[in-house]
């Protein structure tokens, strides 16, 4: 194989669609935007626009609040799947367990402020875990199967 004989597989890429250019082209004289209207007009963005009636977007009531700017990103870990992972041998319980752990074990994707356990599934094996946060139905369950749960003083006050 030569450079001159690399190309892109058979229809990669495709050719722009030439709109305009006559009626033999199939997209010819209105170029597929119909017969006239602000539609067929250049320029013209008319999204959630009813005819100047008041938009449905602005007349429903607005709920909520969502604290984009300050809230915190937890990785969301099940101890179902903590267990799983000791069960494969991908997490190493003769420590403490943390975020780097979870992460190197394929648990823990994301998470900038830490890690939060959540009590899904069922957890048997005695595991220390140092984590941002965990449920109080995680907590239990980690207690219950005679392991321990240490979240750091900082991050309690916060959650």
């Amino acid at each position: 194989m030569k450079l001159n004989d690399l190309r892109d597989n058979a229809g990669a890429r495709h050719r722009r669609m030439r709109v305009g250019r006559g009626i033999g082209s199939g997209k010819g004289k209105t170029a597929g935007r119909g017969q006239k209207g602000a539609k067929a007009r250049s320029g013209v963005s008319i999204n959630g626009f009813e005819g100047g009636q008041m938009p449905l977007h602005m007349r429903i009531p607005k709920r909520g609040f969502n604290n984009k700017k300050f809230a915190k990103d937890y990785a969301e870990v099940n101890l179902g799947l903590v267990q799983k992972a000791i069960d494969a041998g991908k997490l190493d319980i003769s420590g403490t367990v943390d975020h780097a752990a979870l992460r190197t074990a394929g648990l823990a994707r994301g998470g900038k402020d830490g890690v939060r356990l959540l009590g899904k599934g069922e957890l048997t094996a005695k595991v220390a875990f140092q984590v941002a946060g965990v449920s109080a139905g995680a907590r239990q369950a980690i207690e219950k199967a005679g392991g321990s749960v240490d979240v750091p003083a900082v991050e309690a006050a916060e959650a």
